[in-house]
């Protein structure tokens, strides 16, 4: 692959300004499409014949060379499979389901329009039924830089395809979070507008009530510039809305409670949390805790409640002739909308109204909501154990955001220590995109969040942080431990300022007990390093009682591996905290 900037914005000036033709972005696409092919080959469903995609980009070429104003001149472009490319099949991943559209959906239509050029129908978890990425017959996209991990769904394709740079953007779809949760864990911004801000005609419908087109991009401006192109009423689409646009001063941003706060023990993805809230009040907004459960409940009449019931009947006609073509998950949750009564749809209606109600008038006081996109991560194997479980916790906090008539951008938010993306979202009432995009600017104007991750493009290595506090360190009696599994040393630093260090007593070699007391505590020495997940398993068997292996806070915050202790590690031991590590204990005795 080149180092070619591969953003819409960069692409489509450079073509329109005739200094680069779209018949050489075309090619620079489909050369890394072949490159990723073999570390990701489940990215694409199907793709346009090359000299179709060549002959396209050449008439964008002609076209700019007859005085034509295109705004996304030569970009190429990625379709996620429920949308319609006329002449491609849509499969919906179902191939069973498949059928080949005579046009394409407006959405679509309206891009080529503009000068882009579409290269292909990218993987999605059937139906886009699933958060995750792993419900298709045609393989598990997975995130770009951690292969073990899941690229989120239900627009994964449309995520890895970009996030690897094969593409300048791609159209997701989005109806419970398929469209945030690949943002996040790929480090895209991702943009779910107003429901009927974008045409939904040629959309393979979930829930069709609910079902928004979506784009992923890799910055705030091509997702205001895809926007731009799309953004209109459409008269053949029954749930198209005109289209308007509503101010905020994004001045006053509603936060969890801290109880509510959760990342269901994902310490990383809290940590996150917290510094993206501490840059958005450094960008001068008030941060406002405010009660979620009313739109925690209405999450839930999406998958528990009487909505599941728009998914079945979406599909109901395959579900009942052919349903071993549906994947077991999907399926699941299909056959679950079969039990779903009228009366329990209007008591749906009449609890939504009600929860309506409730977020109105947070709007009233709040100009939008800043919260996790999800609350962690699966790795792919996990996903696979636990399918439905692990998929729900996912939607955590994205399930209410079209069933409130909301409109919400996912923003990257930093990097796990595995590589793997964490994200916000920004959350405000329905027609506050454009105002949600500038807020989402601001944010990461002030973020400085770090470069993205390598691409994982040979399986990225499982490691673990280990911060050793005694006799590990290096040039202790121990420290062999760590120098023949190859540990690797990644920096000398202190504990946050909550511990206290005892020297154990009658313990051969001399050893500290690192105990937690909170505010009475004090920053104590440690020195961090990291092993592939086999060495430091075959350290931890070798870790005697009344030591552990736990959870350490180190003085940035970050939580990683470390000793720890039993309480029967302080009996008769001496307290040599204000020493403020074991070297200056040693030295001590030495002394």
């Amino acid at each position: 692959m080149t180092d070619m900037l591969f953003d819409a914005a960069t692409l489509a000036a450079a073509v329109a300004g005739r200094k680069m033709s779209a018949v050489a972005v075309a090619r620079e696409s489909l050369d890394r499409i072949q490159a990723y092919a073999a570390v990701q080959p489940a990215v694409w469903i199907a793709r346009v014949a090359e000299e179709k995609v060549l002959s396209m980009a050449a008439r964008a070429d002609a076209r700019v060379a007859a005085g034509e104003r295109l705004p996304l001149a030569g970009v190429p472009f990625a379709i996620k499979d429920n949308i319609d490319l006329a002449g491609i099949e849509t499969t919906a991943a179902c191939p069973t389901f498949a059928y080949t559209p005579s046009r394409s959906a407006e959405v679509v239509d309206r891009l080529i329009a503009a000068g882009a050029i579409p290269i292909g129908k990218t993987n999605l978890d059937q139906f886009a039924t699933g958060l995750n990425g792993t419900r298709s017959p045609y393989g598990a996209p997975a995130c770009v830089f951690n292969r073990a991990y899941v690229s989120g769904g239900s627009s994964s394709g449309s995520s890895v395809a970009v996030a690897a740079g094969l593409v300048a953007f791609a159209l997701g779809t989005d109806t419970a979070g398929s469209g945030r949760v690949p943002a996040a864990f790929n480090g895209l911004v991702g943009m779910k507008p107003t429901k009927g801000r974008w045409s939904t005609t040629g959309l393979v419908p979930a829930c069709r009530s609910l079902d928004c087109i979506t784009v992923l991009a890799q910055s705030i401006a091509d997702a205001r510039l895809i926007d731009r192109v799309v953004a209109g009423f459409d008269p053949t689409d029954a749930y198209s809305r005109p289209r308007e646009e509503r101010p905020l001063a994004a001045r006053s941003i509603g936060v969890p409670l801290p109880h509510q706060r959760l990342f269901l023990g994902d310490a990383a993805a809290e940590r996150l949390y917290e510094r993206a809230l501490e840059t958005l009040a450094a960008t001068g907004a008030d941060l406002v805790e405010v009660d979620i459960e009313p739109l925690r409940e209405a999450a839930a009449l999406l998958y528990n409640g009487p909505w599941v019931a728009e998914r079945t009947a979406a599909t109901e006609a395959l579900l009942d002739d052919q349903p071993e073509a549906i994947d077991p998950a999907v399926r699941e949750i299909l056959e679950g909308g079969r039990s779903v009564s009228g009366v329990d749809v209007f008591r749906g209606q009449y609890r939504l109204a009600e929860l309506q109600r409730i977020a109105d008038a947070m709007w009233q006081s709040l100009d939008l909501l800043a919260l996790p996109t999800a609350p962690t991560i699966y790795r792919i194997a996990e996903m696979r154990a636990a399918p439905i479980a692990l998929n729900s916790n996912l939607g955590l906090y994205t399930n209410f955001v079209n069933l409130l008539d909301m409109a919400a951008l996912a923003l990257p938010a930093g990097w796990r220590d595995n590589g793997t993306g964490f994200g916000i979202t920004l959350i405000g009432p329905a027609w506050t995109d454009v105002a949600l995009l500038a807020a989402g600017e601001a944010y990461l104007a002030a973020a400085h969040i770090p470069p993205q991750p390598a691409l994982d493009m040979e399986g990225r290595m499982e490691t673990v942080k280990l911060a050793v506090v005694g006799a590990h360190l290096e040039g202790m009696p121990l420290h062999w431990q760590l120098s023949s599994r190859k540990a690797r040393l990644i920096e000398a630093t202190t504990t946050a300022p909550t511990y206290k260090l005892f020297a154990m007593a009658n313990s051969t070699p001399p050893k500290p007990a690192l105990i937690h007391v909170g505010a009475e505590g004090a920053a104590i020495a440690v020195e961090v390093y990291e092993l592939d997940v086999a060495a430091f398993g075959s350290f931890v068997v070798e870790v005697p009682a009344p030591l552990a292996i736990g959870s350490v806070t180190l003085s940035d915050g970050t939580v990683v591996k470390g000793f720890v202790a039993e309480p029967r590690a302080i009996e008769g031991a001496r307290d040599i905290t204000v020493l403020g590590g074991w070297r200056a204990y040693i030295e001590t005795l030495a002394a």
